[in-house]
C-alpha cells in the first residue's frame, strides 16, 4: 500500500511540474495549446519537431524552462517505473491483492479525472500564473504590458465544440466586438491559421480561436452554449459592455486636463 501511495504522489508531482512548466511557457509568449504540448513532450521525453525546437532554442528563458523539464522527467519518469514494479511485486504476496488492485485502479482513474478537468486546471493556472509572477522574473515584460495582461486581461484560447453558441456564424454574426472580446486569430482543423480575420470569416466546429478580452467574459464565452439561453447571454454581454465604456468616457473625461 505504500508504494501505491508513493506512486500517486509521483504521479500528482509529474502533473503539477508540468502544469507550472506550461504556464511559465505561456508567459514567454508561446499559446496554450503549444506551451501544454511542449511542457509534456520534454517531461516525457519524446522530443519535438524541428519548427518547436528552433521555437525552444533560439529562446533562452523557454531554453531553461525545457531543461529543467527534461531532468526532472528522468528522475520521475525513473521513479514511477520503479516503484510501480515496486507495487506490483508487494501486491502479489499480499493476502489483500484485490483490495490494493481496485486502490491502484481508483487512483488512477480519479488522477486521469484531474489531469482532465477543465475547472482544476483554469483554477491550478491561476495560482500558478500568481506565482510565476510574483516569485520570478520571466523576460515577457514587454508582452504583458503591451496587452495589459496584468489588469484582469487575457489572451485565450477557445476550441469551438458542436454545441458552442460560435459554432458555425460568421464573426459579424458572432459580435463579439460589440462584447469588448477581439479574435486575434482562428486556427482552423490541419493546422491552417488565419491572423487578425475578417467579419466574413466563419467560425467551424473544431476551430481554435484565439481571443483578447477580459478574463470573466472569456470564461463566460467559453461556457456559452447554442440556443435562446446563448442568444441572451450575448445580449447582456453587449449591455454590460456598453456600461463599462460609458464609464470608461466618463472617467476619461474627469482625467483629461
Amino acid at each position: 500500500m505504500v508504494a501505491i501511495f508513493s506512486l500517486f504522489t509521483v504521479a500528482i508531482l509529474s502533473l503539477l511540474v508540468t502544469r507550472i512548466a506550461a504556464m511559465a511557457l505561456k508567459f514567454t509568449g508561446l499559446s496554450h495549446e503549444v506551451a501544454r504540448f511542449q511542457a509534456r513532450s520534454a517531461f516525457s521525453g519524446v522530443g519535438f519537431t524541428t519548427a518547436e525546437s528552433e521555437m525552444i532554442i533560439n529562446h533562452p528563458v523557454r531554453r531553461k524552462i525545457i531543461m529543467i523539464l527534461m531532468l526532472l522527467g528522468n528522475i520521475g519518469i525513473a521513479t514511477v517505473v520503479a516503484t510501480l514494479i515496486a507495487s506490483l511485486i508487494s501486491t502479489a504476496g499480499s493476502g489483500n491483492w484485490l483490495r490494493n488492485i481496485l486502490f491502484f485502479i481508483g487512483g488512477i482513474a480519479f488522477l486521469w479525472l484531474l489531469a482532465a478537468s477543465q475547472i482544476v486546471e483554469r483554477n491550478l493556472n491561476r495560482i500558478i500564473s500568481w506565482g510565476l509572477t510574483k516569485w520570478t522574473r520571466l523576460e515577457v515584460q514587454d508582452y504583458i504590458n503591451i496587452l495589459h495582461l496584468q489588469n484582469e486581461f487575457a489572451v485565450w484560447e477557445l476550441k469551438v465544440d458542436p454545441t458552442d453558441w460560435l459554432a458555425n456564424r460568421t464573426l459579424i454574426e458572432a459580435g463579439l466586438s460589440r462584447e469588448g472580446v477581439l479574435i486575434l486569430g482562428i486556427q482552423r482543423q490541419g493546422g491552417f491559421y488565419i491572423g487578425a480575420p475578417q467579419g466574413i470569416s466563419k467560425i467551424h466546429i473544431g476551430d481554435t480561436l484565439v481571443m483578447y478580452g477580459h478574463i470573466e467574459q472569456l470564461e463566460e464565452l467559453d461556457r456559452r452554449q447554442a440556443g435562446p439561453e446563448g442568444d441572451k447571454a450575448h445580449q447582456d454581454a453587449i449591455v454590460e459592455h456598453l456600461a463599462e465604456l460609458k464609464a470608461q468616457a466618463e472617467l476619461d473625461e474627469q482625467k483629461t486636463p
